[in-house]
């Protein structure tokens, strides 16, 4: 099969808005409400990233305003308590930044994003500067995939290589992002590998099956005729993947 999966590179944002090392409390705030954007890599020299700086990085100076954390609160949070005092993006950051390459695979990036519970993620190359950044709702575009394009990935890459001459006895259908097969099958044991080869094309939601087949007479049993006709197990639901929005760039602040 020759199908290779999608990359990062295919569906990331290439304009980005980042800032500076230096840049203040007040301009991180602004360029998050200006740009609609929940964090900011951080970054320094010609684009190389640092760190990272959120949201989250900016609450603690909000939620401490009214009195100071108490003594155990400080010893159970002392990186919050660090970072309501923090008055710029490398005081704020979190480093080393979460990143990933153009290169990586969309799952790839997505494990990345539910293991550490992020959002989005900067992109880098292999010296670590910045070439855009990936966000959940980016990784969802392969959903976006019409039917007709599922269906003939499936029939080259799956069902062809799979059955050869006997495809023809096979119909995929899609409905949805939803894959249906229809027909006859030689050897139903195939399936659960069918199942899993058809969920691994991205844009797949899920796969179905309606069919039928016989397997071959076991050894010492020629002429005995083949099996009766039995319908096909069917496969469980295929996880689903979260989202996000996109992200514009400006030059480092």
């Amino acid at each position: 099969m020759e199908h290779t999966p999608y990359t990062v590179s295919e569906v990331m944002t290439q304009t980005v808005v980042a800032v500076g090392q230096e840049a203040p409390f007040k301009e991180i705030v602004e360029t998050m409400e200006q740009w609609k954007v929940s964090a900011l890599p951080v970054l320094v020299g010609e684009g190389r990233v640092i760190g990272v700086v959120s949201e989250a990085d900016l609450l603690p100076k909000e939620e401490f305003r009214e009195s100071e954390p108490s003594r155990m609160a400080q010893l159970r949070r002392l990186d919050d308590v660090r970072k309501a005092g923090a008055l710029t993006a490398g005081e704020l950051m979190s480093t080393p930044a979460l990143t990933v390459h153009a290169g990586d695979t969309l799952a790839q990036a997505a494990r990345t994003m539910a293991h550490k519970s992020v959002k989005r993620l900067p992109v880098v190359d292999g010296e670590g500067m910045l070439q855009g950044v990936v966000s959940r709702s980016d990784l969802l575009k392969v959903f976006l995939r019409s039917d007709e394009d599922l269906a003939a990935e499936v029939r080259t890459e799956v069902v062809g290589p799979l059955f050869g001459d006997a495809a023809r006895d096979l119909e995929v259908r899609v409905a949805e992002g939803v894959v249906s097969l229809h027909g006859t099958v030689r050897d139903t044991a195939l399936l659960p590998v069918v199942a899993r080869l058809v969920r691994a094309v991205e844009g797949v939601v899920d796969v179905t099956f309606e069919v039928t087949g016989a397997r071959a007479a076991p050894a010492g049993n020629a002429g005995a005729g083949a099996a009766p006709a039995d319908a096909a197990p069917r496969p469980s639901p295929a996880a689903a993947s979260p989202g996000d929005g996109h992200e514009r760039r400006a030059g480092p602040g």
